[in-house]
């Protein structure tokens, strides 16, 4: 199973970003070349771009975000300021910090 390292943003913000086998992830599969939506994991502050997805919405860095589109995901790195380090599942597109 690929763990991928979380996303630290050039603002400090970090979150993690997971897909495959028992994520909530499309496709579900380890080996995709490319995730449509992906699931992410205790942000460090509330981000409005993601609380939609919230499991729990009343706890927005203490919960998982399922099935967030990947177009989500690379708008909410690029408003922290890019990545500067971590991972991220292929199909989201991160452009350089």
């Amino acid at each position: 199973m690929k763990k991928y390292k979380p996303v630290i943003c050039r603002d400090g913000f970090t979150m993690s970003i997971q897909a495959g086998v028992g994520m909530y992830s499309r496709p579900r599969t380890f080996s995709a070349e490319h995730y449509q939506e992906v699931e992410i994991g205790y942000p460090s502050a509330k981000e409005s771009l993601i609380l939609e997805y919230a499991e729990v919405p009343s706890t927005p860095t203490d919960t998982v975000y399922a099935y967030v589109p990947v177009h989500i995901v690379t708008l909410v790195i690029a408003k922290h300021g890019g990545m500067v380090s971590g991972e991220v599942p292929p199909g989201v597109i991160v452009l350089p910090a």
